[in-house]
């Protein structure tokens, strides 16, 4: 559930800020075909890949973190 959850925020975040997934998926330097993996929930973003999405999406980790991941 987690990879899930991480993609449905990560694309509604991404959504929000004004980026298609191409052009998020170019300012991450992966291709558009790992986005929508990570954004289905097929495929978990790596540690450097969440500090990336929060620095190009200009949000805290916290904001971006799951509440089942947060330990609530």
């Amino acid at each position: 559930m987690g990879a899930i959850e991480w993609g449905r925020r990560i694309k509604a975040y991404r959504k929000l800020k004004g980026y298609t997934q191409v052009s998020f998926a170019g300012k991450l330097g992966i291709s558009v075909s790992v986005m929508g993996e990570i954004e289905r929930g097929n495929r978990m973003p790596t540690s450097t890949q969440i500090d990336q999405i929060t620095e190009i999406l200009t949000i805290t980790k916290e904001e971006l973190t799951p509440k089942e991941d947060k330990g609530n």
